[in-house]
């Protein structure tokens, strides 16, 4: 069986919180399958600092989730706005869905172009062009007002999916490493493998010796039906983190990154010669089998859809039979996908001493802008 042909049984998607599946729950009640190559363990996720040590690194991401979901309306029509990126040019990149009835929503075709939607607080939004050649389902859009924030705060709710069992307070979509941005900017969707981190088990990691690389990456609206790979976002590596990355490197400690919005920004800041530095901007990287993974030795990360473009980055990190074998042992375990699911520790297999060098540049399949 590959991670193709695996099918996810319905009742295996993750449809609350941990939290609010039984009473004395925490964020950290769920389940962590470790996998070191094709050999693989089951474990509570709160056993997490006795499987690290120290001298290991996590890198976080810290970009806090937006209620990026807004009602509107063209003509009489309701439609529900995604937003998903800021642009530097003060456009915004939105997805256009129709309410399904359910609380949740379903695809709809994109544009055309001069469409216009009316927003709550008197706000205007008019399609001008696709984001991408790849298709039509995230637009390029004007808002008539600058007060986006403002409109997201007091009106917009996070972005929930079908699989989900009933609406939930932004608070919920929040990691323990959330921070806010000083130009209000965050992720549309949740970077969801730090949700199972308590304060708690953030100190019981630390009073253990394993540190933390905070960066940043924005992540922008996925795609529930098309699967595709990322659009360009925004991400940030700070001097204090590319240094603390390098020193685990050249000592005996693993560098972990917590989700695959974290690799990205790692990998995005990362030289052919193997060395993180600090940098800022817009990545379309898109980490391959065949790029490989230059700073990154292992990546907690939750349960993706066999068709998921992340998996190609898995695979990066840990080969293509490793992913094979954790995701046939996470269905026939009965782990629970998504973003409120279980998750999976990807360990080397091998000492750090047999590091695959690092790939030239022009082996890219995506660069770092």
């Amino acid at each position: 069986m590959t991670t193709a042909t695996v099918r996810v049984p319905d009742e295996l998607h993750a449809r609350v919180p941990a939290e609010q599946r039984g009473p004395g729950l925490d964020r950290d009640g769920v389940r962590l399958l470790v996998s070191r190559g094709t050999q693989v363990s089951h474990h509570a996720f709160a056993a997490l600092p006795r499987l690290l040590t120290a001298g290991d690194l996590l890198v976080v991401n810290t970009s806090p989730t937006l209620a990026a979901a807004v009602d509107g309306r063209i003509g009489h029509a309701r439609v529900v706005v995604h937003f998903s990126t800021r642009g530097d040019d003060g456009r915004w990149a939105v997805e256009l869905r129709d309410p399904d009835g359910r609380g949740t929503t379903r695809a709809r075709a994109g544009g055309p172009a001069g469409t216009e939607v009316r927003l709550a607080r008197g706000v205007r939004l008019v399609l001008e062009e696709p984001l991408s050649e790849r298709g039509e389902r995230l637009w390029w859009a004007r808002v008539s007002s600058s007060a986006v924030a403002g409109l997201l705060r007091e009106r917009g709710r996070p972005i929930r999916y079908a699989y989900t069992e009933r609406d939930q307070p932004l608070s919920v979509y929040q990691t323990v490493f959330a921070l806010p941005s000083e130009d209000g900017a965050g992720s549309a969707e949740m970077p969801s493998a730090g949700r199972p981190f308590t304060a708690r088990l953030v100190a019981e990691l630390v009073s253990r010796g394993v540190q933390f690389a905070p960066v940043s990456l924005h992540t922008g609206v996925a795609s529930a039906e098309a699967h595709e790979p990322p659009y360009p976002e925004r991400f940030a590596v700070p001097e204090a983190s590319a240094r603390l990355i390098n020193a685990a490197r050249a000592g005996e400690g693993r560098v972990l990154a917590v989700g695959t919005t974290a690799v990205r920004a790692v990998e995005s800041a990362t030289g052919s010669d193997g060395v993180v530095r600090a940098r800022d901007g817009w990545t379309d990287l898109v980490v391959t089998p065949e790029r490989g993974a230059r700073a990154v030795d292992g990546l907690l990360t939750g349960l993706h859809e066999p068709e998921a473009s992340h998996l190609l980055m898995l695979e990066a990190v840990a080969g293509r039979a490793a992913i094979d074998h954790a995701y046939e042992a996470a269905v026939a375990g009965r782990y629970l996908w998504h973003e409120f699911g279980d998750v999976h520790l990807i360990l080397p297999e091998t000492g750090l001493t047999e590091r695959i060098a690092p790939a030239t540049e022009c082996e890219d399949s995506a660069r770092a802008v």
